[in-house]
């Protein structure tokens, strides 16, 4: 494909997401091992403006293009990928490159999607719902019965925590803005308790005074103070955010008193976003993570919100919409 060109958005120093660039790139080349993906549909969210900014714990080399999560169809394969034919359709994890007309992945992050599934809602699997199961699951070693708390339950990750809280056969307090809250109802929230009001004390009556065996925390902050104080004995509560944009401190003296633990989760660890990578290490693992939220779409246990979808020229109204914290679900740019 020498000479080919393809329409993407370019960060050539470190600066808003709104004067990213629209322009007329080369292709970018098949390296080993990677696949080549038209790109039909690719993720807006919050850790995006981090990584443009030069914010975010990883900063990609100038210029490039942002996006994190894609899904689209495969065009070509590396002789020695292992990978669906051209012309399967799939979702895919990048350390960068998304948003753009094309983008090349690892064999190893290539996933087929089944028929049925439309790219805009498959967005919401490379990312938003392993780093939810991932955390409830392998962290929180959540299990059928149990109570869990999801603080921003509107949002990407949130959403698909309750959804995969409620496919283990847990019980889900969601929270979120007033707004949101027959829509998380009716995804099979047990109770919804308000963002803007104190929620230990609502915890504690709901869960008959045990507290729950985790929290899923993505918003930091105060959020995290009290949800610790959520927490029931030998609870978990499972950090993956500061949407607040607050960065809580720990008194471990809470963990000892009440018998709990914090624990991180980053799924960058598990696809190679750290140094020294051992993505292939994780991967039967994480593979295997991806097969089961497959296996509950197709059940209809997972049902992946879309809140809007833009084309590329429109990413400034597609960031703000993530900006103003309406979005229910995942806001899409459609190269």
């Amino acid at each position: 494909m020498s000479g080919a060109t393809m329409r993407a958005l370019v960060c050539e120093s470190w600066r808003d997401f709104d004067d990213l660039v629209l322009k007329e790139v080369p292709v970018p080349p098949l390296r080993p091992r990677g696949v080549r993906i038209r790109v039909e549909a690719v993720g807006v969210s919050f850790a995006v403006q981090l990584v443009v900014a030069g914010k975010y714990q990883r900063r990609p080399p100038l210029p490039f293009s942002p996006g994190t999560e894609i899904v689209g169809t495969v065009l070509e394969a590396a002789p020695d990928a292992e990978a669906p034919p051209p012309g399967s359709r799939v979702f895919a994890v990048l350390d960068w490159g998304g948003m753009a007309e094309q983008a090349v992945a690892d064999d190893i992050h290539v996933v087929p999607i089944p028929d049925g599934l439309p790219a805009a809602p498959a967005v919401a699997f490379p990312i938003s719902y392993p780093t939810a199961a991932s955390a409830l699951l392998w962290r929180g070693r959540l299990e059928a019965g149990q109570w869990v708390l999801v603080q921003g339950a509107g949002g990407g990750v949130g959403l698909a925590g309750l959804e995969v809280a409620k496919a283990v056969g847990a019980r889900v307090i969601a929270r979120a803005g007033a707004a949101k809250h027959a829509m998380l109802l009716a995804r099979g929230a047990d109770a919804v308790l308000d963002s803007a009001q104190p929620f230990r004390a609502p915890v504690a009556e709901i869960t008959g005074g045990d507290g729950v065996a985790a929290v899923l925390d993505t918003l930091g902050g105060e959020a995290f103070d009290e949800g610790l104080r959520c927490l029931g004995d030998g609870g978990t509560l499972l950090t993956l955010g500061y949407a607040s944009g607050s960065i809580p401190q720990l008194g471990v003296n809470l963990l000892l008193l009440k018998n709990i633990a914090v624990a991180g989760l980053n799924w960058g660890t598990y696809i190679g976003w750290s140094p020294g990578d051992r993505r292939r290490d994780h991967a039967p693992r994480v593979r295997a993570l991806w097969a089961q939220l497959m296996d509950w779409w197709q059940a209809g246990l997972l049902r992946p919100e879309v809140h809007a979808e833009y084309p590329l020229e429109g990413f400034r109204e597609a960031m703000a919409e993530v900006r103003s914290r309406r979005a229910v679900g995942r806001v899409v740019l459609r190269p």
